[in-house]
């Protein structure tokens, strides 16, 4: 693997800033961001990506791959669960396996926005229609996981009351998934001339407030991670190991969809990625025997971290390579 993408990748200010706030935790600052400023910054990205996305997919033609990509997302959001499933639940019980599955199914959002910035910096383009897809593979994840969780749980009488309606409508309703699903509609419709006007909004201060939301991240991650070292090692290695698997493996399928260096490489990172936010907000709903103290820093302490500094030059020397 060529160093010089792991080299840059680890001195981008942004990623800097992410290890400064675990830095700040282990010194036991009181540097924090405020509840409201960093859930403005996290609205604010999931926007600007999706307006963007939304531009980019207006110029394109809608054709089959744009199609299937589009499938290809949603059939991974719901392999990955299923399989990830029978990994964990001996170990882990079908309630935390159910959660677990679910967030390594669905994507991270800032993992994307991330990955995004990594393209840019090394001027590899993509298709706009990444961000539909991303989007899509949100709600198939969670709803694979409360069925494999009501299946194994037949006698469960509480997990029986759990209504599919309600946790499918939760999904798709969720902040995230809506504001990015608004956001990409907005920009396609709007013309050039009047994106324009916002485009200072939506580019010009985007890797700024990125740096300043994975400052937020690296204080959050530091303050999970020491009771998700209480789970063992089981979590830690599976955290590292099937994201690492998912996203080698699609970084070398997914030259069947697309021929696009870029979208084979988010592709490859919306695989690898895992869900802390829309999950563990569905999860209160449909698992409540779930322990968010697990799957919650599975996420975000240890996949999240190993994916935006060894994974993404990783996947994007597989498909370089092939």
């Amino acid at each position: 693997m060529d160093l010089h993408l792991l080299i840059d990748n680890l001195t981008n200010p942004a990623l800097l800033f992410f290890f400064f706030g675990i830095l700040a935790v282990q010194l036991k600052s009181d540097l924090e961001i405020p509840p409201s400023s960093s859930k403005f910054i996290s609205l604010y990205l999931l926007f600007s990506i999706g307006f963007k996305g939304g531009l980019e997919l207006s110029h394109s033609n809608l054709d089959m791959e744009i199609l299937w990509s589009l499938l290809f997302g949603v059939l991974l959001a719901i392999i990955v669960p299923i399989y990830s499933f029978v990994l964990l639940r001996k170990k882990f019980g079908v309630a935390n396996a159910g959660a677990i599955a679910a967030a390594y199914g669905s994507v991270s959002a800032v993992t994307f926005v991330t990955a995004v910035t990594f393209l840019e910096i090394e001027k590899i383009s993509f298709g706009g229609h990444m961000v539909a897809v991303m989007a899509l593979m949100e709600a198939p994840s969670i709803i694979v996981g409360v069925l494999l969780m009501s299946l194994s749980r037949k006698n469960d009488e509480e997990e029986k009351k759990v209504s599919l309606k309600g946790v499918l409508h939760h999904s798709l309703t969720n902040g995230s998934v809506l504001l990015i699903l608004g956001s990409l509609l907005i920009g396609f419709l709007a013309n050039d001339q009047q994106a324009e006007g916002i485009t200072p909004f939506t580019t010009d201060i985007f890797k700024g407030f990125l740096a300043v939301f994975l400052l937020d991240m690296g204080i959050t991650s530091g303050k999970k991670l020491s009771s998700f070292l209480q789970n063992g090692w089981s979590a830690l290695i599976f955290a590292i190991l099937v994201p690492l698997f998912n996203g080698c493996a699609v970084a070398y399928l997914s030259k069947g969809i697309t021929e696009s260096t870029g979208n084979q490489f988010l592709f490859a990172i919306l695989a690898a990625s895992a869900s802390y936010i829309a999950v563990p907000a569905a999860m209160r709903l449909a698992a409540p025997k779930a322990n968010p103290s697990l799957y919650v820093p599975m996420a975000l302490a240890i996949t999240f971290p190993f994916n935006i500094t060894i994974g993404m030059p990783i996947y994007l020397y597989i498909i370089q390579s092939f």
